[in-house]
């Protein structure tokens, strides 16, 4: 944030009005060279580049499939590695992620393109991760296999958004941010939620809250921190996958801390504004969760609340017996 800039370049004897001038290069324009930041003065930026500014997170692989989407290996400065991809919306029927993003901003969504008879533009959904590995241990999910090696920081979670921005083509807008690649947003829930603002500041990027969505696995303390500190502007996805608390359970062990009565009683208290839907992820597990039986329980339990249902195909882990 610009104030905290301010407090660390105060220490070092610089003028108020450069921390602005720091967060306006990083956040607003994305860059992280210090040595392009042209405006500052030299023994600045000599200091930023000491301080490692430039090597967050480092590009170090990009794979690109045939309908234009990116999946980008980023290195961190401690040597791991974690994921973010880029999903155009005109890559055919669209991601899980994309989809799930084009349900959150829907109901209120607004034409904010350029005026008739512009060009089209293609709008770009990025999925950002927040941890090295996971904790949750959901048995469909390849990110969990491993554990939870680390929390990612809060600019290490909004960097991947910097990276992303600049690696857009000719066309192409980053319309929205989706918290779903690797880890649980909301156990890493202070930095995901510095993220948040950083992520929505308007001095840097200003990304619109309602174009951003946070996925959970069902944390229900944090579900309510982030309704209560951005007042149900950030956009919730729910990873359900069950409508029982058995099957849940056997699926994801954060149900045997957090079962599905605390979970419903979460969701309908989490703040949402007018028209606004929750999105309900539900992954077809054979023959344990993709029964016509299944589906009535489904919306018996979800009946009442103003939620979207997205259905997955399971995708085989090496590591699952799913």
């Amino acid at each position: 944030m610009p104030e905290e800039w301010s407090t660390s370049l105060a220490a070092r004897g610089e003028r108020s009005f450069t921390a602005k001038q720091v967060f306006h290069w990083i956040h607003r324009r994305g860059i992280l060279d210090p040595a392009a930041m042209t405006n500052l003065p030299a023994r600045l930026r000599e200091h930023l580049a000491a301080e490692g500014l430039g090597e967050v997170l480092t590009p170090e692989r990009v794979h690109r499939s045939e309908d234009g989407t990116r999946k980008l290996l980023l290195r961190l400065r401690d040597g791991a590695t974690i994921e973010t991809v880029l999903l155009p919306s005109v890559s055919g029927p669209g991601s899980q992620a994309q989809l799930d993003a084009d349900a959150a901003a829907a109901d209120d969504d607004e034409d904010d393109d350029a005026e008739a008879g512009a060009a089209p533009r293609v709008r770009v959904t990025q999925c950002i991760s927040t941890q090295v590995g996971c904790a949750m241990g959901c048995g469909f999910c390849a990110s969990g296999v491993a554990g939870l090696k680390r929390h990612l920081g809060a600019e290490e979670i909004a960097g991947q958004v910097l990276l992303g921005r600049a690696m857009l083509e000719e066309g192409e807008d980053l319309r929205n941010v989706v918290y779903m690649g690797m880890g649980e947003p909301l156990h890493n829930y202070e930095n995901t939620a510095r993220s948040l603002r950083l992520l929505t500041h308007p001095e840097g990027i200003n990304l619109s809250t309602r174009r951003v969505t946070v996925s959970t696995s069902g944390l229900v303390p944090e579900i309510a921190r982030l309704g209560a500190d951005f007042g149900g502007q950030i956009a919730l996805a729910i990873s359900l996958h069950a409508a029982d608390d058995e099957t849940r359970s056997a699926l994801m062990p954060i149900n045997r801390k957090y079962p599905l009565d605390e979970l419903l009683a979460a969701l309908r208290a989490y703040p949402l504004p007018r028209r606004r839907r929750i999105t309900i992820e539900y992954t077809l597990v054979a023959g344990q969760n993709d029964d016509p039986a299944e589906a009535r329980r489904l919306a018996k339990l979800l009946r009442g609340l103003p939620v979207k249902i997205n259905l997955i195909p399971m995708n085989p882990i090496e590591a699952s017996s799913l």
